[in-house]
Formats: C-alpha cells, sequence, structure tokens
C-alpha cells in the first residue's frame, strides 16, 4: 500500500487574496507530513497539523482568532486508528503546538482529553515550553477583535472560518487523524468545537481516518467524523462517505463545512459545502502534492 497524506486547511469561503497563502501552506503541511511517514501515520499527521499551526495564514496555533478576552485559546487531538489510542487538548493559552501537546497525552497520560491549566501544567511536566499567549496574537487578528468588539455578532456568523487537519495512512496499513484550532472569532473563553472531539471533529479507525472543519455547533450535532466512519463501515468508498456525511451536516443540520478521509485500501475523498476548501492530497510516487481550493 502507498503511504498517502491528505491535508485541510479550513473551509470557509477563503477570499481571493489568501489562496496563494493557503496553497503554499496546506502543501507545505503535506509535505512535512510525507517526511516523517515512513516512520508512522502518527508522526506525519503530527508534523503536518503543526507546520500550519506555526503558519499564521491558519486558524490554528500562532495567528488564531482572538477570543472575546482578546486571547489564543487553541484546541487538538490526535488519534492513531489501529490502537485507537487518543489524545485531546482544549482551551489553551500557553501551548504554541497543541498538537504536540496532544501526541504526548496519547503517549504518556492516563486520561483522553486535558484542558485549560490542568493541560498545560501537564505540559510542563512533560518539558515542554510555555509561552506568552501575546506571542501568538499577530496584527491581522488583533484588528479584527477591535472590530468585532464594537459589532459583537454572535458565533455562529463565523461558521464558515475553518480549522486545520491531516489525516495519513502508512506502509504498515495504519491510519491516523489529528486536527487543530483557535475556534471562532470573538468567541466566549471557554468554547470548545467539534475539533478536538472524538467522532465529532476527528476519528480514526483500523478502516478510516477523518478531520473535518466548519461550523463546530452543527458538526456536534451531527457527529461528522463518527458519521463519515459509519458510511465507510457501509461499504461507501472513501468520497462517497465524505459527500453523504456533509449532505447529511446541511440536510439534517443546517450545518457548513468539510471533511477529508483516507481509508485503508488507500482511497480517500475530499467534500464540503461552504465556497472554498483549502486541501492537499501527497502520496508516495507522486512527484509533488497537488494542492486545490
Amino acid at each position: 500500500m502507498n503511504p498517502l497524506i491528505l491535508i485541510h486547511g479550513g473551509a470557509w469561503d477563503i477570499p481571493d487574496d489568501l489562496v496563494d497563502l493557503h496553497l503554499k501552506g496546506v502543501t507545505d503541511a503535506a509535505v512535512c507530513g510525507m517526511r516523517l511517514l515512513q516512520s508512522s501515520a502518527l508522526d506525519a499527521v503530527e508534523a503536518a497539523v503543526s507546520s500550519m499551526e506555526d503558519d499564521p495564514t491558519f486558524d490554528a496555533g500562532t495567528g488564531s482568532f482572538l477570543n472575546r478576552d482578546g486571547k489564543v485559546e487553541l484546541d487538538a487531538v490526535i488519534c492513531e486508528g489501529t490502537s485507537m489510542r487518543v489524545g485531546a487538548v482544549g482551551a489553551v493559552h500557553k501551548i504554541r503546538n497543541p498538537i504536540t501537546l496532544a501526541r504526548k497525552i496519547l503517549e504518556k497520560c492516563d486520561t483522553i482529553f486535558l484542558v485549560s491549566e490542568g493541560a498545560e501544567q501537564f505540559a510542563a511536566e512533560q518539558g515542554m515550553p510555555l509561552c506568552d499567549n501575546e506571542d501568538m496574537i499577530i496584527q491581522r487578528e488583533k484588528e479584527r477583535w477591535k472590530a468585532l468588539s464594537k459589532e459583537k455578532k454572535p458565533t455562529q456568523d463565523f461558521f464558515k472560518h475553518g480549522t486545520v487537519g491531516a489525516v495519513a495512512l502508512d506502509r504498515k496499513n495504519r491510519l491516523a487523524a489529528g486536527t487543530s484550532t483557535g475556534g471562532t472569532p470573538f468567541k466566549h473563553p471557554g468554547r470548545i468545537g467539534d475539533s478536538p472531539l472524538l467522532g465529532v471533529g476527528t476519528y480514526a479507525t483500523e478502516k478510516c481516518a477523518v478531520s473535518c472543519t466548519g461550523w463546530g455547533e452543527a458538526i456536534m450535532k451531527a457527529g461528522l467524523a463518527k458519521t463519515v466512519s459509519d458510511f465507510v463501515d457501509r461499504g461507501e468508498s472513501a468520497q462517497s462517505a465524505a459527500e453523504k456525511s456533509i449532505d447529511v451536516l446541511e440536510k439534517r443540520f443546517s450545518g457548513y463545512g468539510g471533511v477529508i478521509v483516507v481509508t485503508r485500501d488507500g482511497g480517500y475523498g475530499i467534500a464540503y459545502n461552504t465556497p472554498r476548501m483549502a486541501r492537499c492530497v501527497y502520496a508516495a510516487g507522486m512527484a509533488a502534492p497537488t494542492a486545490e481550493i
């Protein structure tokens, strides 16, 4: 089986002037992931998501949207399908790469999900450096926050803004998925969306790996990642499972977003009902990754 990694950089109405940055960002992430895919799907996913957390183009890590208090507040999860090992983190303020902390939780913690100060305490115990929240705030988001402070629009107005995620299949037929996000602009402090929730924004089994992006509140109602997995279990192809799940999201829950999925047979699927979705696929044997919006 040829190793494969599939990336998304969010499903939303990506402006024309940000298209090139998104294409470059998801391509760079795919290249980072492919370098480690010979080791494991889990390593590849962590590397790819970490790359996008470091890229201020995306709503993850540095450059994320600010919450109502004017702070970056981050969520992430990583899952390995064969063992069903999972690590998740929510509402952290001092972690540059929450996907890496999620990986440490997966490997070294006796629980799955840690949040806020408890998650940061665990990070420190594991030797991860903590940063100042201000270090992850960029001028673009300061200006957005100032404008939203006057408008005070509700969270659902921003469903179209996306997260970042990766799914991968390695040579040993192991599947992994990871997702990371800064959430919605001007969100209520402590708000956690779909991204770090197993079976909701992210899921991996022996048969498939899924990462979602979009309006978290609707995706939570749909249990979207598990919905994709269930379609795969019923014999649907990766592409069909992705498309049918987005159809459920829209028709049953009036939701908007996108999904990426890779299956154990090397198939992959991409579906979204937003104007655009940044994505990239890179398989062993390809001369270069293929990115689209």
